[in-house]
């Protein structure tokens, strides 16, 4: 879903109800839907997904990890590259807390 660019569905069908996210800059939330209402703002600020690529992927217990490089032109005119390595927590199907760090 995220490849599609599909984070919004991804947010609110993975996330648990008490979900958290800590991202490389020190910015939290603390339930599913301050992280929906996240993700809606960042895909509301983009203007066009030239790709977003998964390098690598593992899962060790409850734990996953994915390897990501986006690259959106924003509607400010601004163009994002970035590389990135998330770390997800799942406990029952659902993640209960995910970090971004940037690669």
């Amino acid at each position: 879903m995220v490849r599609q660019g599909r984070v919004v569905e991804a947010s609110e069908k993975f996330f648990a109800a008490n979900g958290k996210t800590i991202d490389f800059s020190g910015v939290t939330t603390k339930n599913r839907a301050e992280i929906v209402d996240k993700m809606k703002g960042f895909t509301g600020a983009i203007k066009q997904v030239n790709g977003i690529t998964l390098h690598r992927s593992a899962v060790a217990g409850d734990v996953s990890f994915a390897e990501f490089t986006f690259d959106i032109d924003m509607k400010d005119g601004s163009k994002t590259l970035w590389h990135e390595i998330i770390r997800s927590v799942w406990d029952d199907g659902k993640i209960v807390e995910e970090e971004y760090f940037q690669g």
